[in-house]
């Protein structure tokens, strides 16, 4: 999974890169806009580490998130002083999701006051502009081509339509075949977007305002989290025991990286099936209501061709019966062909043939 990490200069967003990385990107303008911050976590996932340890596994792999972080743009009245520049468009393209980190703390170097719900409407306004250029542009482009797809016109003039009255491409439905004509073009208004609202330590508890998450709604944002970027930074780099005193004292259950992963994975509705055995236990991150032939296809794509049949044991009955062997005793092993769609936690050994 690959995450952009956007908003507006002076939100935080290297800060929150930090937190969440636990790395020590240079914060408070690194640079400008042709730098960007790279960084991987893996995802905390129990479940490999209790297998590892039945299997007395030689290696244990974790899902990962990836991270880019680039500058964005500043701000006059919570509008975009310069726009959305082609470096910035090009590292955001280029993700899976995007997630807007929105100041909700005084910066003494920006004229504006923090405004949550003003700066989520208008870092929007700036991701639907840059569609609408494009969307624009394919268009003219239609007009001189001899052959144009009819469908493809139509679906870019819908999408010109919703854009031009200020609705994000995330709000429309698209079928398969709209999916396959506009998916080579990357809209940004299209990516699933969450809403991290970066606050003052004293504002850590009190959650996310009605207000805020009222605007995030109106732009088609469900998922908005928030924490203080500066202080949980700095509690990432103490060790786990640290880390859990701290947080208790803050009236945080768990740390920023946890709370935004499970977010994430909620946001874009992930979820995880297991590989195990001595050599190596692993977490594969698909989309729900994954077909097990697809599934396959993330181990290695000549799988999913091969495909023959999947055995399928649930991560509960294999922790209750602790073996293979025992699970087919059991009954707990099945035999789930193509179709069968994954469920989290789902133990499979693919056979194929190629």
């Amino acid at each position: 999974m690959k995450v952009g990490i956007v908003g507006f200069a002076g939100a935080g967003k290297t800060t929150i890169f930090n937190t969440l990385t636990g790395l020590s990107a240079e914060v408070g303008g690194y640079g400008g806009k042709d730098k960007a911050n790279l960084g991987n976590i893996k995802v905390p996932d129990a479940r490999v580490d209790t297998l590892g340890d039945i299997y007395k596994t030689k290696k244990r792999t974790f899902a990962e998130v990836s991270f880019t972080d680039v500058a964005g743009p500043e701000t006059t009245d919570g509008r975009s002083a310069t726009g959305l520049d082609a470096k910035l468009v090009n590292n955001m393209r280029d993700v899976e999701a995007l997630v807007q980190v929105v100041r909700g703390f005084e910066n003494p170097a920006l004229s504006q006051p923090a405004d949550m719900a003003r700066d989520i409407a208008a870092f929007d306004s700036e991701l639907i502009i840059s569609d609408l250029i494009q969307v624009e542009n394919r268009l003219n482009r239609m007009k001189k081509e001899q052959k144009v797809n009819p469908r493809e016109r139509e679906l870019f003039e819908q999408c010109k339509e919703a854009l031009e009255n200020e609705r994000p491409l995330r709000e429309l439905e698209f079928d398969e075949e709209s999916h396959q004509l506009i998916s080579g073009f990357r809209f940004l208004s299209q990516k699933p977007q969450m809403i991290l609202l970066n606050v003052a330590e004293s504002d850590i508890a009190a959650g996310v305002p009605e207000a805020v998450a009222a605007r995030a709604a109106e732009r088609g944002i469900a998922k908005v989290i928030s924490m203080c970027g500066l202080t949980e930074m700095e509690i990432a780099q103490l060790e786990p025991e640290e880390q859990v005193e701290f947080l208790k004292e803050l009236g945080i259950e768990s740390p920023a990286r946890d709370r935004f992963i499970v977010a994430a994975y909620d946001m874009l509705d992930l979820i995880s099936f297991l590989t195990a055995g001595e050599d190596e236990c692993r977490a594969w991150t698909i989309k729900r209501g994954t077909k097990a032939q697809r599934a396959a296809g993330k181990i290695h794509s000549d799988i999913e061709r091969g495909y023959i049949r999947g055995e399928v044991i649930a991560y509960a009955d294999f922790i209750e019966y602790k073996s293979e062997a025992k699970c087919k005793e059991a009954g707990k092993l099945r035999l789930e062909g193509k179709e069968y769609i994954v469920s989290d936690g789902d133990i499979i050994h693919f056979r194929f043939n190629v």
